[in-house]
């Protein structure tokens, strides 16, 4: 019987070699890809989905404004149309590495079940070989926190907790990760068990899920905005500050720090909270 443990290098060999597995109908599995590629299409032409007055497990690990804000309707940036490609590119990748997991002989099961955890509902990616799984597309950057085991260093989105939250609705101690570098295309397996005490990621875990949604619950019906979710953070040496990286890829940026201003530092831009000296690059006008 397969295991996911072996889910990687079997994929690696199915495409180097093209020795198929017994057993499996590629045939079949070739149309059913392009089925799958062909919803992924309608969906992303279909309309957008009004997230407002809905929680959702897959963003409990996601901080407490961003969440409030997404549920009571607070009005962010729009969705430029690379980051649609972006989004649409994820869901193009987990349709790739579920038919190349099935061409290698592995079960994927359960794809987009249904759980739920104290009246709030999301969707699992699937099960392989028995295992429940979320799959990413990462940058290269990204694709080392799952390759050297320290997501839990540095989990800006949540991900931790939106498995934790499927594995606890579904009962499992054990879950993983599969993620593609979108660049290099290679995969990496990270696997959490919630009964191995010792583990360097076992101090995460210990947060009750049920009491986060319950929190959560209550939090977004508050009259009380939680506060920002970084604070700004020294850039060099001259007193100037700027926003951390977890307030820039938010989509409440404006909202939450209208003050900022934008400036195009080589290879990203930043924007500054605080400027004691002027920077020597360009400043961003807002609304470009």
């Amino acid at each position: 019987m397969k295991t996911i443990e072996r889910a990687i290098p079997d994929v690696y060999k199915l495409l180097s070699t093209k020795d198929m597995v017994n057993g499996v109908d590629v045939e079949a599995e070739c149309v059913r890809f392009g089925e799958e590629m062909a919803q992924v299409m309608r969906d992303a032409m279909g309309p957008e989905q009004d997230r407002a007055g809905r929680l959702r497990l897959s963003n409990i690990g996601k901080p407490d404004r961003q969440i409030y804000n997404s549920y009571n309707g607070i009005a962010g940036q729009d969705i430029a149309g690379a980051t649609h490609i972006k989004f649409l590119y994820g869901h193009l990748t987990e349709a790739m590495l579920v038919s190349l997991l099935r061409l290698s002989g592995h079960s994927v099961t359960k794809q987009q079940q249904e759980v739920e955890v104290e009246g709030v509902k999301g969707h699992i990616d699937c099960f392989i070989d028995g295992r429940l799984v979320d799959i990413k597309s990462a940058s290269g950057f990204s694709l080392k926190k799952f390759k050297k085991n320290t997501l839990h260093t540095d989990d800006p989105f949540g991900y931790i907790q939106q498995l934790q939250a499927y594995a606890y609705a579904l009962g499992e101690t054990k879950f993983s990760w599969l993620a593609m570098d979108k660049s290099s295309g290679e995969l990496a397996l990270l696997t959490y068990d919630t009964e191995d005490k010792s583990a360097p990621y076992a101090k995460v875990l210990e947060q009750d899920i049920s009491e986060r949604v319950k929190y959560l619950k209550d939090m977004v019906l508050s009259a009380q905005v939680p506060s920002v979710c970084y604070e700004p953070v020294p850039e060099g040496t001259a007193g100037n500050m700027r926003l951390a990286s977890g307030c820039t890829y938010c989509d409440y940026l404006e909202n939450c720090w209208p003050e900022a201003r934008e400036f195009g530092y080589a290879g990203k831009h930043k924007w500054l909270t605080k400027v004691v000296k002027e920077p020597r690059v360009l400043e961003v006008p807002r609304g470009f």
